[in-house]
């Protein structure tokens, strides 16, 4: 894999396609060229059940004319100038965007740092196979196991090329590794099923295969033979780390400008306002070295700059590009993504800072609780902030884990959470969002 990516021939290509653009009409363009390698294997009871590999170079050019906008994408080897022409009356056809537009050119970053993103390590799809089986046999070692979902292994990378009319031109290209397995213990209708992964830029700091393998079936172990519990309101729900990342997803959703912009998220008239408890704050930072959704710049050229989304648990910021910024009458904040021939808003290495309270001792405190390790359904409603999902975890039972339980359903209002969510202090920051064990009061569980 080469952590060039060809970037002077892909460059100089990208920036003959925007000449060819503005000499059949466009008055401003870019195009992104996204590359990407990836191989993988799957593996099922000590055999291979697929290996994987792939391939590709994307090309899209984006073009205006006047307040009108088109874009185009192609593989390797189309002809520059009929995409170029192609894409140019499109947009002359196309019904006008008054945000549609390139970044400000006072915006774009005119240089910006190495963040040590790419690991050219090659890992043949042998060792690949070897690695994925020694994590499924470490998972199947653990007494209690009965059967594996399969387990897998991967290595890969991606990069982007952006050039626009206006004089921005650069790349980048991060590696990816990655470990996974998933587990079965108990047998016929007491089965249980559980997993754990690993993901990292470079290869070298991925755990290794028995401690992945080790800890999916403990996780998995623990949950045999689980009860139900009756229903109860006011009650303290603590979320395991892997799930409050999800939990932090919900409020990355809700201060994302597009959703703003589209009334879409329950906190677009909260700007300035207390929305989580005093003392919380919600980081996100692009520029994190080795950080695992950390770029350079965005989609659009634009630097990142680490900022407090929310501080003391007030609301600073939106996620903004630059068309959703100017929708909102704001400015781009360097958050733009590209996803196909669009970019959105999104954040990158996003985090709920830590509390200064060890998880042992906020179970403790608890008394008797909910220990969430599995959520099911898709029960959020961003609109209105209702939250409603299937669960399943541990009871609390003076302040410690005492039996599994499943088929529960929690719920309140995420409003409502936020105000009353309080973080531990074991956050682990190798994910593109981070989050410690949370707790949180006052909501709603339907069991028996």
């Amino acid at each position: 894999m080469s952590s060039e990516i060809d970037s002077g021939a892909l460059q100089s290509r990208a920036g003959e396609l925007i000449d060819l653009a503005q000499k059949a009409g466009a008055d401003r363009a870019d195009a992104v060229i996204v590359r990407s390698r990836s191989r993988s294997v799957s593996v099922r009871l000590g055999k291979v059940e697929s290996t994987e590999a792939s391939e590709s170079d994307d090309f899209s050019l984006r073009v205006f004319v006047g307040n009108r906008v088109a874009s185009v994408s192609a593989n390797p080897g189309f002809d520059l100038k009929a995409l170029a022409e192609r894409a140019v009356a499109m947009a002359k056809v196309s019904p006008e965007d008054p945000f549609a537009c390139l970044a400000d050119e006072d915006r774009l970053a005119r240089d910006y740092p190495d963040l040590d993103l790419f690991d050219p390590t090659e890992i043949s799809t042998d060792a690949l196979t070897e690695a994925a089986l020694a994590t499924e046999q470490a998972a199947l070692d653990v007494p209690g196991i009965s059967n594996s979902s399969g387990a897998g292994a991967s290595a890969g990378a991606g990069g982007m090329v952006l050039v626009t009319s206006h004089g921005f031109s650069g790349n980048y290209m991060a590696s990816r590794f990655g470990r996974s397995v998933s587990v079965i213990a108990g047998e016929g209708t007491k089965m249980e099923r559980d997993y754990d992964f690993d993901s990292r830029l470079f290869a070298a700091d991925l755990d290794a295969p028995e401690v992945i393998g080790r800890r999916a079936g403990e996780r998995t172990v623990k949950r045999i033979n689980p009860r139900q519990v009756p229903t109860g309101s006011n009650l303290t729900v603590v979320f395991d780390p892997r799930l409050a990342r999800g939990f932090v997803g919900h409020i990355a959703g809700a201060i994302n400008g597009a959703s703003v912009a589209r009334k879409t998220s329950f906190l677009r008239d909260r700007m300035g306002q207390q929305v989580l408890k005093s003392g919380l704050s919600i980081t996100d930072d692009p520029l994190v070295v080795r950080g695992s959704s950390s770029r350079p710049f965005d989609g659009e050229g634009v630097k990142g700059e680490r900022m407090v989304m929310i501080e003391d648990g007030v609301l600073n910021h939106w996620f903004l590009s630059t068309s959703t910024g100017r929708e909102l009458g704001l400015a781009t904040n360097g958050r733009g993504v590209r996803g196909g021939n669009l970019v959105s808003p999104a954040s990158t290495n996003l985090a709920l800072e830590p509390g200064d309270i060890s998880p042992e001792d906020l179970i403790a405190g608890i008394g008797n609780g909910f220990y969430v390790t599995e959520l099911i359904g898709q029960g959020v409603n961003m609109i209105t902030g209702e939250y409603s999902r299937g669960a399943t975890g541990f009871w609390i039972e003076n302040g410690k884990l005492a039996f599994p339980i499943s088929e529960v359903t929690i719920a309140s209002n995420l409003k409502d959470m936020f105000m009353r969510l309080t973080p531990a202090n074991d956050i682990d920051r190798k994910y593109g969002v981070a989050a410690p064990t949370i707790a949180i009061e006052g909501m709603t569980l339907a069991g028996l």
